[in-house]
């Protein structure tokens, strides 16, 4: 335990000692050199009085000591004059002794006059005050000759003070002696009082710190104590904490690394597609970005593929989900084949595949891989007891000629994969600048066609359908028309396509139906009745959870009867939704008729066409139109009537134009003719006028 008291006590001592010993001789040197300079102020002051009060003779005196010697002077009778003046001035004063020097430091008046003729110029503090400086000096002496007999253990303070004659120049130099004594004897019973108070204060200064600190000494000794006791105690809380601790680090480990596990699969997911393994949407458009970076700053070309399967939506439909999934991973297995390790492949969600080729030389190397990937399609994909054929079709966009961006780059080749597609699948293309017009021009009739709907622009149309034999009108088919302002009149073969990409297609859809039903009640309860009116069903129609109550609240708002009402599907329709017998059963279960159109240009599936419940089917304009031309369309117009007959099916004819291709299908049993022969669908009011009054 370090000694508090004991260490106090010596440093103390030693700081009193040290600022005893310097405050003491400071405090003298500073009292001498007060007591100094006031005698000195005194000595000036007296010999002005000197200088005033004896200025002639002592002028006489000075001019008449020039050249003289002390003899000469000694006998001056001039100078017992000045020595009567002089000690009659000084009587009754400090000073003791006078003397005068002229110029030359020669005494030409002391007031011992023994000393009267002696030379003082190699005396420095005469020179001093020859060039006008007051020098002063303080001394003890054993013996002291005043004008008053011999003075004994005497401080004097002696000045050598100049001589200013009225030119300002000086004439010579008092030298004035005072007797301080009594000064100095104060000031050293002064310095032993305050030495004594000193030593006091500090004395009680230093008894009062020594019992603090022994009063701490014995409060750190106690604190020792108790710092022991729980040091001890907390040494052994240490050892046990020390256990848990490692017991503990050991956890910690296992869940670190189990929260690195877990860190690395969420990074592998944030870059990855789950099902594919392949790199997905994020990580790409990171890959590219870097790679447009290095292309530019290379002059490299590098290309982008995007590769968009055929047809997989009715696999996933038809076969379910669990299939479709198997299929994509086969896809990207096959695709990875395909692919340069220096590439990069991704899935970017769907069917839908993305590929990076960099460090092109030629859009021939693009050409070669685009090959190879629909290539890759020409072999089935095997699926437990499945045997699926895919196509794929490939949009291409190269850099820098088609953008210099991440998006411009994937948007042109998404726009050529598009006319990949319209062309024909399995088909790969270049991205061309008209693509974008195409787009832009595709994206504001979007937005004119919006606008359609609210603003009244589109108009229902008629076509009549007529009985074979007797040409009665049996029915009529709703086609929507578009007159635009911009665009004047649209054809549905131009808008109907984009409604159905746009999802525009529901409201059109609805409102077709609800225009239709509400014109048919209308004639009737006019007096004009329409027997059956067919109106087309898109496949997002019948894929939306809400469209049975919305067409039941069509039928319930118009009061059309459902029985006068037929809907029209496409093969293509009814494969693409899935559950569709549950479906089209629903609309049955409505009282509801339906019409597989464009018979014989899908599926034709004769299994699947057994078990739909629809009650007619629509020969395409493509097969009449070979009527009387081409042998091979009559004889698939003889099958498809010897499928409807076995089938218990009604059968229409679409896009009849002549009385020969008339008279072909009425010899077969068809029903019904549909097409310009009859009429061509025209605006409600002409169509009533035309068929108010049956032929």
């Amino acid at each position: 335990m370090f000694n508090l008291s004991r260490y106090f006590s010596t440093v103390s001592f030693i700081l009193i000692v040290l600022a005893a010993g310097v405050l003491g001789p400071l405090y003298r040197q500073l009292s001498l050199q007060q007591i100094t300079e006031l005698a000195e102020s005194r000595n000036v002051a007296m010999a002005q009085v000197f200088e005033n009060s004896l200025y002639l003779p002592l002028d006489a005196l000075m001019t008449a000591s020039i050249g003289r010697d002390g003899v000469f002077l000694r006998q001056s009778p001039e100078l017992a004059n000045l020595q009567q003046s002089v000690v009659g001035l000084m009587r009754n004063t400090a000073v003791i002794k006078v003397k005068i020097y002229n110029r030359l430091g020669t005494t030409v008046f002391s007031t011992d006059a023994s000393q009267i003729g002696e030379n003082r110029l190699g005396n420095p503090a005469f020179r001093l005050a020859m060039n006008g400086t007051v020098l002063s000096e303080l001394a003890h002496r054993n013996t002291m000759d005043s004008f008053e007999g011999r003075l004994a253990e005497t401080d004097v303070l002696s000045s050598y003070i100049p001589i200013v004659g009225k030119d300002k120049s000086i004439e010579g130099v008092f030298e004035l002696y005072q007797d301080v004594t009594p000064f100095l004897t104060q000031l050293r019973q002064s310095l032993w009082w305050v030495t004594a108070g000193v030593f006091l204060v500090f004395a009680a200064l230093y008894l009062m710190q020594f019992l603090v600190v022994r009063r701490a000494q014995r409060i750190l000794e106690e604190q020792e104590g108790r710092i022991k006791a729980a040091r001890d105690t907390l040494e052994i809380q240490v050892e046990a904490r020390t256990e848990q601790l490692k017991l503990a680090n050991r956890q910690l480990e296992g869940e670190i690394s189990e929260r690195r596990q877990a860190e690395s699969k969420l990074n592998y997911l944030a870059y990855h597609d789950p099902l594919t393994g392949l790199a997905n949407r994020r990580c790409f458009i990171e890959r590219l970005q870097e790679s447009l970076r290095d292309a530019a700053h290379h002059d490299q070309q590098l290309a982008v593929l995007f590769i968009d399967l055929d047809q997989f939506k009715q696999v996933n439909d038809s076969l379910g989900h669990g299939v479709g999934d198997e299929l994509l991973v086969s896809v990207a297995s096959r695709l990875s084949e395909h692919v340069r390790l220096i590439d990069m492949l991704s899935r970017l969600g769907g069917d839908e595949f993305i590929c990076l080729m960099e460090g092109l030389r030629s859009a021939e190397e693009v050409e070669v891989l685009a090959r190879e990937i629909i290539g890759a399609f020409d072999y089935p994909f095997r699926l437990g007891d499945n045997e699926l054929f895919l196509s794929a079709s490939i949009g291409i966009s190269l850099f820098p000629a088609d953008g210099a961006s991440v998006d411009d780059l994937m948007r042109n080749a998404d726009s050529a994969m598009y006319r990949a597609k319209a062309i024909g699948r399995g088909q790969y293309h270049f991205y061309t600048p008209e693509m974008t017009r195409d787009a832009k021009e595709r994206i504001r009739m979007e937005n004119l066609l919006r606008r359609a709907l609210d603003h009244g622009e589109l108009v229902v149309h008629l076509q009549p359908q007529v009985d074979t034999l007797t040409g009665q009108l049996v029915g009529a088919e709703a086609l929507v028309r578009w007159h635009s302002p911009e665009l004047g009149l649209v054809m549905p073969s131009s808008f109907i396509p984009l409604a159905e990409d746009s999802g525009i297609i529901i409201a059109l859809g609805n409102w077709v139906l609800w225009e239709t039903c509400r014109q048919v009640m209308q004639w009737r309860n006019s007096g004009f009745d329409l027997p059956m009116v067919s109106v087309n069903l898109s496949v997002k129609q019948l894929e939306r959870p809400e469209f049975f109550d919305t067409l039941a609240g069509i039928l319930d708002e118009t009061g059309m009867d459902a029985a006068s009402l037929k809907l029209e599907l496409t093969e293509s329709v009814v494969m693409a939704v899935g559950d569709a017998f549950t479906l089209l059963q629903r609309l049955r279960d409505l009282g509801i008729s339906l019409a597989l159109d464009d018979f014989g240009t899908g599926y034709s599936s004769l299994s699947y066409l057994k078990m739909l419940p629809v009650q007619q089917l629509k020969i395409d304009r493509s097969f009449v139109m070979g009527i009387g031309r081409n042998p091979g369309d009559e004889a698939i117009i003889r099958t498809v009537m010897e499928l409807a007959k076995s089938l218990g099916f009604e059968v229409v004819a679409e896009g009849v134009e002549t009385t020969e291709q008339a008279a072909f299908l009425a010899d077969l049993g068809c029903q019904q003719l549909q097409g310009f022969l009859h009429g061509k669908a025209v605006a409600p009011a002409e169509f009533r006028a035309r068929w108010s009054v049956q032929p």
